[in-house]
């Protein structure tokens, strides 16, 4: 597989893309009911754990979808994500394929890594170091 070696920035980049664009969709499903989703058909009030769990994800995905503050961002959201694993999802079984909780260990796990790799390639950080060289 090494001929994917050469590709490393590009799929990073992919892999932050994606996973913010997968991610916002949670925060503006909480927040303004769109997608729509059954779960969450009233929004969450202000101020509630809820309501800055859809700030966070909707405005930090944001900020990954185009790079910015990469590494700070995606490690916030990183923690956010092991915080609601543990406060939601684990109470509710012990095992994540029972109580729910894929989503989120995976969310905590690529958003640790992207706050340890870097934005990768098409990145607004990318372009900010760039100017500055």
């Amino acid at each position: 597989m090494n001929f994917l070696d050469r590709y490393s920035t590009q799929l990073l980049g992919v892999l932050r893309i994606v996973s913010a664009l997968l991610f916002i969709a949670h925060g503006t499903t909480k927040l303004f009911g769109w997608p729509p989703t059954e779960m969450f058909a009233t929004p969450p009030e202000p101020m509630t754990l809820m309501w800055v769990g859809g700030i966070l994800e909707t405005f930090g995905g944001a900020l990954l979808l185009i790079g910015l503050f990469t590494r700070p961002v995606a490690f916030v959201l990183s923690g956010m994500m092991a915080v609601a694993y543990w406060m939601f999802h684990f109470p509710q079984a012990t095992f994540p394929v029972q109580n729910g909780g894929d989503a989120s260990i995976l969310y905590c796990f690529i958003f640790l890594y992207i706050a340890a790799a870097g934005p990768g390639a098409w990145s607004v950080d990318g372009l900010i170091g760039k100017k500055k060289t």
